[in-house]
């Protein structure tokens, strides 16, 4: 087991359940492996709520397809996959990410592909949906090291997220974020700990993070439109990692 591997192994996890917000993107289907290599029994749910980039509610269930396939060790645990259509959310946004507007940095400092209480809102039904499949943890790629600023992704979020969940629900989740204080080149690294040269190429080959929905330009690191800051965020991962780990 090697050093990212083992700085995130849990007790005992071999008899509980998780639910991965599984977008099928890099940094979700990096989640997904680690929770299946934890844990008992993993389920996964995606939103659909009017996003540009609509195209990864496609390419996620090849991703699926392609773990079942890849990685029979795996395949046994991967439970039910949910979708769950929330057009409200689409609906009363005014960001890049659910109109046909540029991308570009607002008064705030964010960036206005920053959809105001998303990752609230996915981690609230991914909740309620896990307290009715009885499964404890909530595993969500959400990262505060390479990331855009977003303040739904930060831990001291994902910590009161858990306790409101808990309190609201009298329940016992825990919210997992093995990418919190991972770069990029990290999450990279990761995933190749965690499934190999296979999972590497799975990523790079069948994922899909781009904001733009550009699913027909492939570079090294993956298809996207390789400007958004989605993109940049993974080519430049991509090449700290490689330079690193040549392959």
């Amino acid at each position: 087991m090697t050093r990212i591997f083992k700085e995130m192994a849990l007790k005992n996890t071999s008899n509980q359940g998780a639910m991965v917000l599984f977008s099928g993107g890099q940094d979700s289907t990096t989640c997904l492996a680690w929770a299946l290599a934890r844990y008992a029994r993993v389920e996964t749910v995606a939103f659909d709520y009017g996003q540009r980039h609509a195209v990864e509610l496609d390419c996620r269930l090849q991703v699926l397809a392609q773990i079942k396939q890849q990685f029979p060790a795996w395949a046994h645990k991967l439970g039910q996959d949910h979708l769950l259509p929330i057009p409200v959310l689409g609906a009363i946004s005014e960001t890049s990410l659910t109109r046909e507007k540029a991308i570009e940095i607002e008064s705030s400092g964010l960036p206005n592909a920053f959809v105001p209480g998303r990752n609230l809102l996915f981690l609230t039904l991914a909740a309620a949906l896990a307290y009715r499949r009885d499964l404890r943890h909530l595993v969500t790629g959400v990262c505060e090291t390479d990331y855009s600023g977003y303040p739904d992704c930060r831990h001291a979020t994902m910590v009161a997220m858990q306790q409101a969940l808990n309190l609201g629900m009298e329940a016992d989740f825990q919210i997992d974020t093995p990418l919190m204080r991972l770069s990029k080149a990290q999450t990279w690294e990761l995933a190749q700990e965690l499934g190999g040269a296979a999972l590497v190429e799975l990523i790079r080959h069948d994922t899909h993070s781009c904001y733009l929905g550009d699913h027909h330009t492939l570079h090294d690191w993956g298809y996207g439109c390789g400007t958004c800051p989605a993109c940049e965020l993974r080519a430049h991962g991509w090449r700290q990692w490689t330079a690193a780990h040549p392959i």
